[in-house]
C-alpha cells in the first residue's frame, strides 16, 4: 500500500503510484519500502530540529540498482534525497517538506572491497561506516586517519558528500583530501567509475573533488577508493591548562617545532565546557589540579620503531610551562588515561546537550586569526545579547571552532532561541565573514545555513555553483534544496 502522502496528492497520484510500482519491482521488499513506519526515522534531522516527508525509502544494493532508480526517477521527474547515517548537523539528508520525494539509503552497500597495505588504499562502498573501515583497515596493519564522534553512524558516502572534517585534519586535512577515486551516479543515471585511485592524473576537471562535498546535490556516490596510512604503534596524548587561545596557538608551534609532523591533533576546550562535561557526563574527572581558563588536548604518534612519542611531548610541555606559556599539564601514561581524556573532548556536543539548548555555529577564520577571533566575536555577542553564554571549542590548528551561543543562565531555551536564536546566527556569521572566515568549516551548507549562504557568500562563488548545478543537474532532482541557493527571482525546479 502506497504511503499516505501520496494519497494526498491527487493530481500526481497516478503519476507517482506507477513509479513507486517500478521501484517496488526493481528492488523487492528488501530495498524498498512506502511505509510509515519504516521512513519515520529517517524523515528528520539528526539534531531533531527539522521535519520532511517523502514517498518512500529506496535501499538499492549495488551501483547498478542506484543507476537504475536514478534513470527512473529522472524520467519521472521525482527529486531524491541521498542518505548514508542521517548525520548531517545541517539537516542535508533530510527531505522536503513538501513530500513529493524519494530517500535512496545507501546503507546496504557496505562491503570493503578491497585493502591494499602496498598502495595504501582501502576501496569500499558508500554504506560503510566509519568505524567498520576504522577496523578493517586496522586488521591490515593501516588506518584511515579521519575520526569524529558519530564513527559508527556516519557512512563513507556521507562524508565524502559533505566533505567532513573531525580531530585529524590538521595532519591530514578533511574528507576531500583523502578521497584518491570516486564511483558515483550523475543525475541522468549514468555511472562514474573513477576508482583507480590514480596518484596522478592530469586529465583536465577533476570529478572527484566536484563530487566531494557536494552534498549529494551533483550525484550520488555508490563506492570510493579511499588513502591509508600505516597504523599507529604508539601515541602520547596530554592535557594542558593555559590562559589564552594566544597561548594555545603558540603551544602548537612549539609541539610541531618539537616533534616534526607526530602531533596529529589539537583541540581547545574552554574552562566552561569542561566544566559541562565534568556535571553531566559519568566516569569523567579533572585532568589536571586548578582550574584554567582554556584548556588543550593534544595528540602525537608514532610509527613502528620510533620513540615513544610520549617522551618528546613531555619534554616540549616541560619547556613550555617553564617558559610561561602553559602553566601545568599531564600526559596519559597509558591507553585508558589516553581515552579517559579524549573523552572530556568528545563527549563535549553531549554535555552541552544534556544543559540544555544553543544556538550552534561551525565556523573557520585564518589559523593566525582564529585566537583572537575567539575572544573579540564572545565579547561582541555576549555585549549584544545580555546574558548569553558563548561556548567555543575545537580544531584550533585548523582555524575552526564550534562557536555555540547559549541562553541566559535560567531562562527558557527554547523560547530564548525562537526569540534571539536567528539574530544570533546573523551575528555570529556576520563576525565571522569579517575576519575573512566561513559559515560552514565542516559540517556543510544543507538547509539550515542555506538562507544564510545566500545572504554573505561571494557573488561569483554562488554564480559558479549554480552553474555546475545546472549544467549535471537541469531538471534540479538531485537532494533538492541543500547547498545552492536560488538566484533572485529563481523559481525552484
Amino acid at each position: 500500500m502506497l504511503s499516505d502522502v501520496t494519497d494526498r496528492r491527487p493530481m500526481a497520484q497516478d503519476a507517482d503510484a506507477a513509479l513507486l510500482g517500478e521501484l517496488a519491482r526493481l528492488l523487492g521488499p528488501r530495498g524498498y519500502t512506502d511505509d510509515r513506519a519504516d521512513l519515520e526515522p529517517w524523515l528528520v534531522d539528526w539534531r531533531g530540529r527539522v521535519r520532511g516527508e517523502a514517498l518512500a525509502l529506496l535501499s538499492p544494493a549495488d551501483a547498478e540498482e542506484v543507476a537504475a532508480i536514478v534513470r527512473l526517477a529522472a524520467a519521472a521527474r521525482m527529486p531524491i534525497v541521498p542518505q548514508g547515517g542521517n548525520t548531517s548537523m545541517v539537516a542535508g539528508a533530510t527531505p522536503p517538506a513538501d513530500g513529493r520525494a524519494l530517500i535512496l539509503s545507501l546503507r546496504r552497500m557496505r562491503a570493503i572491497r578491497a585493502i591494499s597495505p602496498l598502495d595504501g588504499v582501502a576501496i569500499v562502498e558508500a554504506g560503510v561506516p566509519l568505524s567498520a573501515l576504522h577496523d578493517a583497515a586496522e586488521a591490515q596493519g593501516m588506518r584511515f586517519p579521519l575520526s569524529l564522534a558519530a564513527k559508527g553512524s556516519a557512512t563513507i558516502g556521507g562524508l565524502i558528500s559533505t566533505n567532513a572534517g573531525g580531530t585529524q585534519v590538521l595532519r591530514f586535512g578533511p574528507m576531500r583530501a583523502l578521497v584518491l577515486g570516486l564511483e558515483a551516479v550523475l543525475p541522468d543515471g549514468s555511472r562514474f567509475d573513477g576508482l583507480s585511485a590514480l596518484r596522478k592524473d592530469n586529465r583536465g576537471y577533476d570529478l572527484r573533488q566536484l563530487l566531494s562535498g557536494a552534498e549529494g546535490t551533483l550525484g550520488i556516490v555508490t563506492a570510493a577508493a579511499l588513502r591509508l596510512v600505516p597504523a599507529v604503534a604508539a601515541r602520547g596524548v596530554a592535557w594542558v591548562g593555559l590562559e589564552t587561545p594566544e597561548q594555545a596557538l603558540d603551544l602548537l608551534r612549539r609541539l610541531e617545532a618539537a616533534t616534526g609532523s607526530a602531533v596529529e591533533s589539537f583541540e581547545i576546550v574552554p574552562a566552561d565546557g569542561l566544566a559541562l562535561v565534568l556535571r553531566h557526563i559519568p566516569a569523567t574527572r579533572a585532568p589536571l589540579a586548578g582550574r584554567h581558563r582554556w584548556n588543550v588536548l593534544v595528540e602525537s604518534v608514532a610509527p613502528a620503531g620510533a620513540e615513544d612519542p610520549r617522551v618528546a611531548l613531555e619534554q616540549a610541555l616541560v619547556a613550555a610551562i617553564e617558559d610561561g606559556v602553559a602553566a601545568d599539564a599531564v600526559v596519559a601514561a597509558s591507553e585508558s588515561q589516553a581515552e579517559a581524556l579524549w573523552k572530556l573532548r568528545e563527549t563535549m556536543s553531549e554535555a552541552e546537550r544534556a544543559d540544555g539548548m544553543a544556538a550552534k555555529h561551525d565556523v573557520s577564520v585564518p589559523v593566525s586569526a582564529m585566537p583572537g577571533f575567539i575572544e573579540s566575536a564572545r565579547a561582541a555577542v555576549e555585549a549584544r545579547f545580555a546574558g548569553a553564554r558563548v561556548l567555543a571549542f575545537g580544531h584550533l590548528g585548523d582555524g575552526n571552532v564550534h562557536f555555540n551561543v547559549r541562553p541566559p543562565a535560567g531562562t527558557p531555551n527554547g523560547a530564548w532561541l525562537a526569540e534571539h536564536g536567528d539574530a544570533v546566527s546573523r551575528h555570529v556569521h556576520d563576525l565571522t565573514v569579517a575576519a575573512g572566515g566561513s559559515i560552514s568549516a565542516e559540517h556543510g551548507i544543507g538547509q539550515t545555513k542555506l538562507a544564510e549562504y545566500a545572504r554573505l557568500g561571494d557573488p561569483v562563488r554562488l554564480a559558479a555553483q549554480r552553474a555546475i548545478k545546472h549544467a549535471l543537474d537541469p531538471l534540479g532532482l538531485m537532494n533538492p534544496g541543500k547547498l545552492v541557493p536560488l538566484a533572485p527571482g529563481e523559481a525552484a525546479p
